[in-house]
């Protein structure tokens, strides 16, 4: 049937579309250095077990409050624990429960997102609606509320993250879905004998799932600085486990007398937050129609200033 050949084009065009999107992507200097600091900065808490100096929660009173030494290239904290051994396990911690978050959030953000883009009806509007409830709720301060009643622990960190965290992808999915669905190509799959299912898995999700990583991937740096803000307020990790957020609420006591405490710490959130934004800015540039390959930009900018 010549719709089910029309179909079977659009599946072999949207294949070609992604071979070309990747194919964008390892040309772009930017996104590959990115991705590669993205990756070590996964592993180096990997494999903490080999890289870290020092057990993270052995005591050293004998070396307390050092500012840097041969033996502690970070220094230590006020009972002699080695600052950058923690921070290597500290990634264990901090970056597991973000991505566990980001992963619950994105599952159930898409899949609402898609019920209700590709549903419509009275479906469509009880997930708008109670999306938009879910949203007016300010998630910070339900989280702080919602974590105080139950107590402090990752777990319950996780648990009321993920119950608020989800609206944003909901919304964007729907929106993409909505759009999706109104090219013509679904209506011939649905006529070529696809199912609903088979629709949504093999015409529009190739379409929405680029752009979905894009926002998952920068919900990678805000989750983590939420995280690291309750873990400030004593809301989320517990001593002794190594964790970002807590290592800087342990060490605002000393602020002034031993800086390093707090440095450490925030710099490595901040580098990890600038790195994963980053990273998302960049694939949104890739997937933009109007993209260029930066080699083509570096010629015309260094034909101009031959010309000029």
């Amino acid at each position: 049937m010549p719709r089910e050949e029309n179909s079977r084009v659009h599946l072999a065009g949207e294949e070609e579309k992604m071979k070309s999107t990747v194919k964008k992507a390892l040309h772009n200097p930017q996104f590959v250095l990115l991705l590669i600091l993205a990756v070590i900065l996964i592993l180096i808490p990997v494999f903490a077990p080999w890289i870290a100096p020092h057990d993270p929660i052995e005591n050293d009173y004998a070396n307390t409050m050092i500012s840097g030494s041969r033996e502690y290239l970070f220094g230590t904290d006020q009972i002699g624990r080695c600052i950058l051994s923690r921070l290597i396990w500290g990634g264990r911690t901090s970056l597991l429960i973000v991505f566990v978050v980001v992963a619950i959030v994105s599952v159930i953000g898409i899949v609402l997102g898609v019920t209700a883009g590709f549903t419509g009806g009275w479906v469509d509007m009880l997930i708008t609606r109670f999306t938009d409830i879910v949203m007016a709720v300010p998630s910070t301060v339900f989280i702080i509320a919602l974590v105080s009643v139950l107590g402090p622990s990752l777990r319950h960190t996780v648990l009321a993250m993920s119950l608020v965290g989800w609206t944003e992808n909901c919304r964007v999915t729907r929106a993409l879905v909505m759009s999706a669905k109104e090219n013509r190509f679904v209506e011939e799959a649905r006529l070529g004998g696809l199912s609903r299912g088979q629709v949504i898995h093999r015409v529009i999700m190739p379409n929405v799932i680029p752009y979905l990583i894009v926002n998952i991937t920068q919900d990678i740096g805000s989750t983590l600085l939420t995280l690291s803000g309750l873990s400030l307020l004593g809301l989320s990790s517990q001593p002794p486990t190594p964790e970002w957020g807590f290592m800087l609420s342990e060490g605002r006591k000393f602020i002034q007398s031993a800086p390093w405490l707090i440095i450490y710490p925030g710099l490595v959130i901040v580098l990890h937050v600038i790195v994963f934004n980053l990273l998302g800015d960049t694939l949104r540039d890739i997937l933009d129609p109007r993209y260029e390959k930066p080699k083509k930009k570096w010629r015309e900018i260094k034909k101009w200033a031959q010309e000029n």
